[in-house]
Order: structure tokens, then C-alpha cells, then sequence
């Protein structure tokens, strides 16, 4: 038995005379034959994906998964976005292959779902470019837990000259830019932060690999549960997400979106009890001035090392005004009024009176118009009608649309072009 440490999952290898290699095989004949489904696209063509709904959440790195792809070349695929390059990231591979079940009538891709763990089996499969090799049969199996397990029956080793062949777990985040030259345009870029690659040479007939999860910041939800957190990474705390990481995972892009990388600088949780408060976050409720604390009706909070900023952000600006609009802090204690005067009702009174007045002297003007068309008013009108300007095309208002649109078969529009990066 060989053990592994990769960070976020620690993994083991059972080698054939190890009693726990038959044990981590599911003998899926035995199993209810209502919930074993044989997927008839997937068991008779080649280089094929199938989605695939899990009755249960699988944590995966941390992230929760209630929906997989099974592909054809013996690995599952977890990503959101489904593009080309399957193979390269976001993958759960018990041995990733050129396998081309549909040269063989008894090749079949078999799942079973119990309600707590998700079997996958690839059965008796044979590589397109080598079919003289022989019959492949394992399996990879996913625990509600996090645990996974791959387990061999009938297995040869494999050339990767031709096709990547992979063993272990893959995890990426999909980043969107923006194409400024061109509006419309969005590329995607796929980041792989991580990644275990097991010994293809240890993988022979009767072996098993099982992998359990380790920590990750995800988990933790709380500030002070995840700055104090004792693991293999440096969580930090995002109090405009709410939410604990390090800054590698599938949420990598509202991390940076919320500015998260310099928010958790100075790793401090300012008055976490009273965040649940306000539907904003802690750290600009900690910034406000001593009259705004005022207002927290009486409440104890406790005492931060960052002396208040003089200065508000505009992101403090707009939390003073939202908590206004609710009613949270008094009126009175953001801005010093003088009594008996209202600022407000003035100017509403006055912006009203002058709509008014404006809409009366244009009601005057088109009744003296009307009874006097020899005016100097009405000729200077009638000398400049509409029927005498130029005639002005608009692009927009053609009936031409703004940007091609790509409507790929089975797929909704979207609305804009997107190319993908891996």
C-alpha cells in the first residue's frame, strides 16, 4: 500500500494481494437493478459526454457538486462549462483513455446511484487505436463524503503517444474577460490550480486507489473560525462575500470582482455579531465614526486596531445611505441638522413648483401660436419644421444586429461570442 499527500486530497494505493482492493469494488450485478443504468449514446460511440444528476451533494475540493458528465474516455468531467478540451481540466480520471466503446458490442458505460455514493463503471472498453490490447473494465466511485475510489478489474498499461492518459484529479477556475476593442466579446480563460496525478505503472489488474479529502477554507463559515483555521492553506476572510478561501478556487472571479485580495490584508474580523445586521459587510460598518456606532442600539462591539478613516470610501458613502433608507441608523445621526428646518420637503416643493410654471408657459405659447400664425413666433416655427431636416439613418434602428450571434446546436443563445482558453 502506497500513501500520497497532495494538498487536497491524501490517497492510497491497494495493490492486488491487499484484501482492501476487493473490498473497494462494487459489484454493481448485485446492486438494484431499477438504479443500475446502462446509457445506451455513451455504451455505442466514441469520444462522447453525458450529463449525469447526483442525488446528493459531492464535495469536490471543496465545492459541492450535484451534477457530473460522464464521458466515453473513461473519466468524469466536473466543470460547469462545457467546452472542447474536456481532458484538460476539471476531471475525476480512473484511467483516461482513447477508449471507442462502439467497436465492441459488449462495451457499456454503467452509473448506479444509492442515494449516498455515485458508481461509474467502464465495462470491458477497448482503444480505438489499439484494439488488439484487450478489454478494459474499472470504475470510479463518488462518496457524499468526498471520498472517491478507483477501483481495476481488467486493465493493461497504455501508450500516451497518441492520446493524454491520466490517473488522479484535476480542479480549475474559469476566468471572464472582457474584449474592449471588441464590444460583445468575452473570452474565457480556464486556470488549473491544482492537480493529482497518480503512477499509471501501479495501476494493474485488482488494484484500487482511494482518496479522501482533506480541509479546504471553503468549508469554514465564519471570519473568526477561518483566520484562526489551522490547515494546509492560508484562508482568509471575505466580508463582502461572507466567505472563507484562499484565493484558488472556482470562485476565483468574485474574489478579485470584490476586491477580497486587498480587503483580507489585514486579517481582522471588525464586529462580526453585528454583520448579520445590515445586508453589507463588517469592515464598513467598523469604519464609520463614533456617531455611527451610536446607533447600533446599545449593543456591544468590540474593539479594533484600525483607528476609524477620516475619509469615507464610496463604498461607505453608499452603505450610510442604504442603512438610512431602512431605517437601521436614526436620521439624525448622519448629518447634523438644524431644528425646524426640512431640507427634503423644500426642495421637493420648490422642484415641483417650477415643472409647473414651465408647463403653463408652454401651454400659453401654443395657444397664442395657434390664434396668431403671422407671429414672428409661428413663422420662425414654420420655417424650421420637421419636413425640412435632413433625413438621419440609424444603424441600430435598421433591423441589423450590433454583433454576429453564435447559436451552437442544442444551446441557447447567449446574446455574444465567446471563446474559450485552456
Amino acid at each position: 500500500r502506497e500513501g500520497l499527500y497532495h494538498n487536497y486530497y491524501t490517497s492510497k494505493t491497494y495493490s492486488p494481494s491487499d484484501p482492501m482492493s476487493k473490498d473497494l469494488w462494487v459489484n454493481i450485478d448485485q446492486m438494484d437493478k431499477d438504479k443500475v443504468k446502462i446509457h445506451g449514446i455513451l455504451s455505442n460511440t466514441h469520444r462522447q459526454a453525458a450529463r449525469v444528476n447526483l442525488s446528493f451533494d459531492f464535495p469536490f475540493y471543496g465545492h459541492f457538486l450535484r451534477e457530473i458528465t460522464v464521458a466515453t474516455g473513461g473519466f468524469i468531467y466536473t466543470g460547469d462549462v462545457v467546452h472542447r478540451m474536456l481532458t484538460a481540466t476539471q476531471y475525476i480520471a480512473p484511467l483516461m483513455a482513447n477508449f471507442d466503446p462502439s467497436v465492441s458490442r459488449n462495451s457499456t458505460v454503467i452509473y448506479f446511484d444509492n442515494g449516498t455514493a455515485l458508481v461509474v463503471q467502464w465495462d470491458h472498453v477497448h482503444l480505438q487505436d489499439n484494439y488488439n490490447l484487450g478489454s478494459f473494465t474499472f470504475q470510479a466511485t463518488l462518496h457524499n463524503t468526498g471520498r472517491i475510489v478507483f477501483a481495476y478489474k481488467e486493465v493493461s498499461q497504455i501508450s500516451s503517444v497518441n492520446h493524454p492518459v491520466k490517473v488522479g484529479l484535476s480542479d480549475a477556475f474559469v476566468v471572464v474577460h472582457k474584449i474592449q476593442q471588441i464590444p460583445n466579446v468575452r473570452r474565457r480563460t480556464i486556470y488549473e490550480y491544482h492537480r493529482v496525478e497518480l503512477t499509471k505503472t501501479k495501476i494493474t489488474n485488482s488494484t484500487a486507489v482511494e482518496m479522501m479529502p482533506l480541509p479546504t477554507c471553503l468549508q469554514f463559515t465564519s471570519c473568526s473560525a477561518c483566520i484562526s483555521s489551522q490547515i494546509n492553506f492560508n484562508c482568509s476572510w471575505c466580508h463582502r462575500l461572507n466567505r472563507c478561501s484562499s484565493g484558488f478556487d472556482r470562485h476565483r472571479q468574485d474574489w478579485v470582482d470584490n476586491s477580497c485580495p486587498d480587503e483580507t490584508k489585514d486579517k481582522m474580523c471588525d464586529i462580526v455579531d453585528t454583520t448579520y445586521l445590515y445586508p453589507f459587510t463588517t469592515t464598513i460598518v467598523a469604519k464609520t465614526t463614533s456617531r455611527g456606532k451610536e446607533a447600533t442600539a446599545g449593543k456591544e462591539t468590540p474593539s479594533t486596531s484600525h483607528p476609524p478613516t477620516s475619509v469615507p470610501t464610496e463604498d461607505d458613502t453608499k452603505i450610510a445611505l442604504h442603512l438610512r433608507d431602512n431605517q437601521v441608523m436614526p436620521a439624525d445621526s448622519a448629518v447634523d441638522r438644524v431644528p425646524g428646518t426640512h431640507p427634503l420637503h423644500t426642495g421637493l416643493i420648490l422642484g415641483i413648483l417650477l415643472v409647473m410654471l414651465i408647463m403653463i408657459a408652454g401651454v400659453l405659447i401654443t395657444v397664442y401660436i395657434y390664434h396668431h400664425p403671422t407671429s414672428a413666433a409661428s413663422l420662425f416655427l414654420i420655417e424650421r419644421r420637421p419636413s425640412r431636416w435632413p433625413a438621419m439613418k440609424f444603424r441600430r434602428g435598421s433591423g441589423h444586429p450590433a454583433y454576429a450571434e453564435v447559436e451552437p446546436v442544442g444551446q441557447e443563445k447567449e446574446g455574444f461570442i465567446e471563446s474559450e482558453q485552456c
